[in-house]
Parts: structure tokens; C-alpha cells; sequence
């Protein structure tokens, strides 16, 4: 039997939709505005996962420019049917004040890593879409109504934007949604209703919804209906997974995820989750993917296996296990970027056209400096989710700008408003210099501060080569001269990085750290910087 560490996906990968085909297990998770959008792992145990793909790759399938920050591609759900698997997804273009403008969205593939049709459009009456495969052979799409009409989160009654649960049938041979729409499922008391998953057992349709705000009052709750337009009755202990009780769980903020059944009828539950820095309420990891195992009791509900809804970092496997695809992720890598493709941990900003942005080969990957930190539209920054708490990047960089609005170099990045960024840059005095930028939860204004000041002269014009060590809360950025490293500018606090600082808090960020490369040229001339290799190894324990 193998054992199950949790979290099973590490860094930001939230709203786990899990399927299951054959002895093969996938898991789709969103990425909000990353792009190539959806991440696909794939584990023959449960235990070990491997990245195999991002389906939503070309403009006609996606295009994120102008949405903002934790907008994107929320909670896609993947199934596999007819033989061909499924993936829904929002593509969340406003989601702050009263609306909500959210458009879902159905691609198929014939096999799991694609070729992935171009999207049906299925409606934008709320986020989180998620598609039932029926025994009958009809297909019901679910998702949350999203209520504008209404006081919003907290008003009276509680959370009144937080509408219910549609159901609606799917045609796929018209390609749309058809029929009446029902609200099948207004929630529980805890509120904030949304994350639809549908499984079917012995005559009994289990809905599980999440609710309680993707905070620290998240939960999975469960409910039945012997009809799938209900009406559903709540589990007897309305939630089957939550931390919201148990501060002193390792696992926070648990929540939003699916029930996958195995060959020999065992059951697990992903979810969400986070992993607060001791001692305080910030989880620079984002919200991350966990497994736990349950079990059915006597009266045809589902709980986890030893009682109490309280997620668990050790969860036993498999009794049956195959051998596993592949181990995780080692703690070290090193990318030079000579191949034609960018390497699977690394990702880009919103815009469907890379090649706008940067290229490989030629010595490393060239960053053409288009519009400023935190654009919504264009900005070139290449990165790769923080996983671990503790961890040393270093990069080397090429770079010879010739004015103040140019600069590229190793950034720590959430959004616009929390990113760190240490950079070759230009100052009218002293010429090119190393530069520090810094943005600490700043919302809405996302002022930079300049920790390093006066800025550090680079004489010449040679590469530079840069590092940052962070180790929970501390962040601190070096430079090589000499032959040595040595520390730039003040410790810095990383765990502004995270979901929860500032006042957008968790219930407004919901992705997670990245460290990587960026540049940029606010005059407009798209000055050039080259990057010679990534080095990123991670040092928890």
C-alpha cells in the first residue's frame, strides 16, 4: 500500500477536478491568468503526480489579455465520455464590485494530452461550470448563478451573490445547453455556494458544492437527491471536509474539490488547501491540491476515513497500487533554454501570442520588454510556481538599457500589487545600475517602493548574475561581483507574495508565488534581455 503525503500538488494548483480512467488518474486545476491556461497531472497511485499538460494553448481557445488579476480560468472541471475527455472552465474577464463577467466554456480532446478542440460557448450565468456524464447517457451541465442584484457578499440574507446551483441539460450533438434551467441547490447556512461536482451511487445523485469563501471558513458540503433536479437534502453533517473549526490543522482552507472512485471501489475526495507561514495567516504557496480518503457508512453518506471532517496530511493509498508514473518533482532545477520549447514549470502572463514576448535559443530565453510590471495586456515575465518555503533562484542576465524606463531581471511575483524584483536598470547619474523594486500589497494604488537606495553602479556592460534566497517570511537578493555573492539591499518580507496580505486578502487573491524573469520597456522600443540559464532549488528541511 502506498502512503499519500498531502499536499499531493504543491504551489498553486487549486480547485482540483479529479477523473478517473482505467487505472489512470488526472487531475485538472485552474491557473487563473497563467497562461497556457488548466493544468493536467497525471498518477497511476495517487501518491505521485506528474504535469502532463495545459490544454487551453492557442488564441482561439483562450486569450487573457485585459483580464485581471485573478481573473482568468477558474475551476475547470475534466471527464472522460464517449471516448473523448472532457474539460469545462470560466474565463472570468471582471471580478470585482457587483458583476461578475464570467463566460464558460466545453473542449474536448480524443486523448489527454490533445489535440484539444477549439471551445462551444455554454453560458455566463455564474462561475465554476462542471459536466455530469448520466448512465442514461444525457449530459447536465452545473454552475453557480452569480446574483448582482443584491447588497453582495455579507449582506442580508448572507451572501445573497452567492445565488444557488444551475442545472441545465447539454445537447452535444447541437453543441449547446438546452432545455429549462433549474436552481437545484441554494446551499447550506454556511453560504457562499459554488464549486458543483456531481457523482451518482445507487440510485442516489451526491451533489458536492463548496462554500464559505475560499478563505479560512472554506468547506466541501454535500448533499443527495434521488431525482438530479432535486430536491437534495443535506448531508447530516453538511460538511464532509473543512478546517474552519481546527486552527491548528497543517491543512488550512480546505475545500472545492471532487469524488473519484477507484477500480476496487475505494473513494477519495481532492480538495484544496493552504499552508500558512507559522504564525501568521499567510500562505505564499497558494492554494494547493490534497487527497483524502472516505469511506461510505450505513446510511449511504460519505466521510473521510477516521471520522470528523478535519483534512490529514498522511492519507493511506492504494491496497492495489501500480507502479507510479513518476516520483515528484526533485528540489533542483536548472533550465538553459536551448531547446525550441519553454520548459513545462514555466509560464507567462495572459496574451496568446508568446512569440511577442520572448523566444529561446540564442544563448538562453530573450525577454523583448513590452508594457510595465503588472499589466493586464502585455508584459514579459516567464515564471515558475514557488513550492517550497524555503528556496534559492538565481539567473544570469545580458541587459544594456540606455534609458530609466527600461529594466529586466529576477523577480518574486503574485500580481501587480505584491512582487519583489531585483533588476539591471538605467539611472541618468550613474548609468546602468542594479536596481530593487518592490509593490508590498499596495491595492489599488501598486506604487513601487526602491529599498536600494541609492542604486548599486554596474560598471560595463557584461552579464550580471543574480539570486534571491527566500526562507519563509524573508526574502534577501544578491549579486555576484567578484566572483562572490553578495547581499543586495534590506531583508525583505516575502510573505507579502501570498493570498492573504493586503487588502484584497484571500477572498480577492486566489493564485499564488512565482519567481522567474521578467523585463520590461515602457518607451516602447522593446530593448532586450537575455537570460542565460534559471536555476530554481528548493530547501524545506
Amino acid at each position: 500500500m502506498t502512503t499519500i503525503r498531502n499536499p499531493i500538488l504543491r504551489g498553486f494548483n487549486p480547485d482540483p477536478s479529479i477523473c478517473r480512467v482505467g487505472e489512470d488518474y488526472f487531475i485538472a486545476t485552474s491557473t487563473f491568468e497563467w497562461y497556457p491556461g488548466v493544468q493536467i497531472h497525471h498518477s497511476r497511485d495517487l501518491a505521485n503526480w506528474t504535469l502532463l499538460c495545459r490544454p487551453l494553448s492557442r488564441a482561439a481557445q483562450l486569450d487573457m489579455r485585459g483580464n485581471p488579476d485573478s481573473g482568468g480560468i477558474w475551476a475547470p472541471c475534466l471527464s472522460h465520455a464517449d471516448g473523448l475527455f472532457w474539460l469545462v472552465y470560466t474565463d472570468v474577464k471582471r471580478l470585482d464590485g457587483s458583476f461578475k463577467d464570467g463566460h464558460n466554456y466545453i473542449v474536448t480532446a480524443p486523448n489527454i494530452s490533445g489535440p484539444w478542440s477549439d471551445p462551444i460557448y455554454a453560458n455566463s450565468s455564474g462561475f465554476d461550470p462542471s459536466l455530469f456524464h448520466d448512465d442514461d447517457g444525457r449530459k447536465w451541465f452545473v454552475n453557480m448563478l452569480w446574483n448582482h442584484v443584491s447588497t453582495g457578499v455579507g449582506g442580508q440574507p448572507k451572501h445573497p451573490s452567492f445565488a444557488g446551483i444551475l442545472l441545465q441539460e447539454y445537447d452535444p450533438t447541437a453543441r449547446k445547453l438546452v432545455g429549462p434551467i433549474r436552481n437545484i441547490f441554494r446551499g447550506s447556512a454556511h453560504g457562499l455556494v459554488e464549486g458543483p461536482h456531481l457523482f451518482k451511487r445507487e440510485g442516489w445523485y451526491y451533489l458536492t458544492t463548496a462554500e464559505g469563501g475560499t478563505g479560512y471558513d472554506h468547506a466541501v458540503t454535500m448533499a443527495r437527491s434521488r431525482e438530479i433536479a432535486g430536491p437534495y437534502e443535506l448531508h447530516p453533517d453538511t460538511h464532509l471536509i473543512t478546517s474552519k473549526d481546527a486552527p491548528e490543522a497543517a491543512l488550512q482552507r480546505a475545500g472545492h474539490g471532487q469524488i473519484v472512485e477507484t477500480p476496487d471501489g475505494a473513494v477519495y475526495h481532492t480538495h484544496l488547501c493552504s499552508r500558512p507561514l507559522p504564525g501568521m495567516r499567510r500562505s505564499p504557496l497558494g492554494r494547493e491540491t490534497a487527497i483524502q480518503k472516505c469511506e461510505w457508512g450505513a446510511d449511504g453518506w460519505l466521510r473521510l476515513v477516521g471520522n470528523g471532517p478535519v483534512p490529514r496530511e498522511t492519507v493511506p493509498g492504494l491496497e492495489k497500487s501500480p507502479v507510479p508514473d513518476s516520483p515528484n518533482p526533485a528540489k533542483l532545477s536548472r533550465q538553459t533554454f536551448q531547446s525550441g520549447t519553454l520548459p513545462e514549470e514555466f509560464q507567462w502572463l495572459r496574451t496568446p501570442y508568446p512569440e511577442r514576448i520572448f523566444r529561446l535559443g540564442e544563448g538562453g530565453l530573450t525577454l523583448i520588454g513590452r508594457e510595465s510590471l503588472g499589466s493586464w495586456f502585455e508584459q514579459a515575465l516567464v515564471a515558475r510556481r514557488q513550492e517550497h518555503f524555503a528556496f534559492r533562484a538565481e539567473t544570469e542576465v545580458h541587459f544594456a538599457p540606455d534609458t530609466i524606463q527600461q529594466a529586466a531581471g529576477l523577480i518574486h511575483y503574485y500580481n501587480r500589487a505584491k512582487l519583489h524584483f531585483i533588476a539591471v536598470a538605467y539611472d541618468e547619474t550613474l548609468g546602468r545600475v542594479l536596481q530593487i523594486m518592490s509593490c508590498p500589497a499596495d491595492w489599488p494604488d501598486c506604487r513601487l517602493r526602491f529599498p536600494l537606495d541609492p542604486p548599486l553602479p554596474l560598471p560595463g556592460d557584461g552579464p550580471v548574475r543574480l539570486r534571491m534566497e527566500v526562507d519563509g517570511a524573508e526574502l534577501q537578493f544578491f549579486v555576484e561581483r567578484d566572483g562572490a555573492w553578495r547581499a543586495v539591499g534590506p531583508v525583505l518580507d516575502a510573505s507579502l507574495i501570498s493570498d492573504e496580505a493586503g487588502t484584497r486578502n484571500e477572498h480577492g487573491s486566489f493564485t499564488g508565488a512565482f519567481v522567474g524573469m521578467a523585463a520590461f520597456d515602457t518607451s516602447g522600443a522593446g530593448r532586450e534581455a537575455r537570460f542565460g540559464w534559471f536555476a530554481y532549488e528548493g530547501r524545506d528541511g
